[in-house]
């Protein structure tokens, strides 16, 4: 589950779990099989719509 850290300068992190990342890089690697190239790839990541969940 990812956490939102809030830091003095008000800037947010967001801190991840390991199956978080498993979860995107499996998403990431579905789009990039289906494709042959770097911008046809950051074309279908943009829109897609990926989530990490919120834990406070």
């Amino acid at each position: 589950m990812a956490e939102i850290i809030e830091n003095m300068h008000g800037r947010r992190l967001i801190r991840v779990s390991t199956d978080d990342v498993i979860s995107l890089v499996k998403a990431y690697q579905t789009l990039s099989c289906e494709s042959s190239s770097y911008e046809e790839i950051r074309q279908k990541l943009n829109k897609t719509e990926l989530y990490i969940p919120e834990d406070f």
